[in-house]
């Protein structure tokens, strides 16, 4: 098979607008090569000619790309110390927390910080805004209707009181799809918000360069408030953290010195 990644690297740069020279080369080239070695094309200019008449498969590498892939509470014993961190370091006075979910997918990840913060801060709405650069993706995460594998890690009472089955489909309540505002955002390329107390960017850094994840974590330092935490993936220490201001607060959070 022809495969010239290079020209297929500025066919998704134009189109999708995504670059990929932030991306961990030697990972990228064998996944696209993977990718496109399935679909039973013979080339890149062959694949990329049928993506220029087909939107849906166009769309399907943009997913394959931006690895959309989530479950509410995700690693559960990480997401039960950072409620632990949550409960420690902010509710102490009851004041509304403003929230970044960056790369949220298909928005598992932001209604789970939302139904922790439901259970521990009933009477008070937090901004949660959840971001990611597939506009697609949002759209699903908005919907806001999972299969049974999204929902594994959520326990019975959870699951009773946040969300009604359709079919073979779970729902999540309105007041918790209420509490999430969505935005597309590009990481790399966009520039960020400030005054966050809490930043979730879990399993998406460990796919760019070193020079990326960097620029990233300067970038959410700089947005969040002093003694605000980072939460980062399962896979995503952080051994630099102390140049980025932060303090180690547990194994995969982190925050930011006041």
């Amino acid at each position: 098979m022809d495969m010239d990644l290079k020209s297929l690297e500025s066919w998704i740069f134009k189109e999708l607008h995504i670059d990929l020279s932030a991306y961990k080369s030697n990972q990228m080239n064998r996944r696209l090569t993977n990718f496109i070695t399935r679909s039973g094309t013979t080339s890149v200019n062959e694949y990329i000619k049928l993506m220029d008449k087909n939107p849906e498969l166009k769309q399907k590498l943009k997913d394959f790309i931006t690895i959309n892939v989530s479950e509410f509470f995700r690693n559960k014993e990480l997401f039960a110390e950072f409620e632990k961190k949550v409960r420690e370091v902010f509710l102490k006075d009851n004041k509304k927390l403003k929230i970044w979910s960056a790369a949220c997918s298909n928005g598992a990840e932001p209604y789970s910080v939302a139904m922790i913060l439901d259970r521990l801060t009933p009477n008070v709405r937090h901004t949660i805004i959840a971001t990611d650069i597939d506009a697609t993706i949002l759209e699903t995460a908005k919907k806001g209707e999972y299969n049974p594998n999204d929902i594994k890690n959520v326990d019975s009472n959870a699951l009773s009181k946040y969300f009604t089955k359709i079919g073979d489909k779970y729902a999540i309540s309105p007041d918790i799809k209420s509490r999430v505002q969505f935005k597309k955002h590009d990481l790399i390329r966009d520039p960020y918000e400030k005054g966050f107390d809490i930043i979730l960017c879990r399993n998406v850094v460990i796919y760019f360069t070193a020079e990326i994840k960097d620029k990233l974590y300067r970038q959410f330092s700089e947005s969040l408030n002093p003694g605000g935490i980072l939460f980062v993936g399962a896979t995503e220490s952080i051994y630099n953290y102390s140049q980025f201001g932060f303090d180690k607060a547990s194994t995969f959070i982190y925050q930011k010195k006041g």
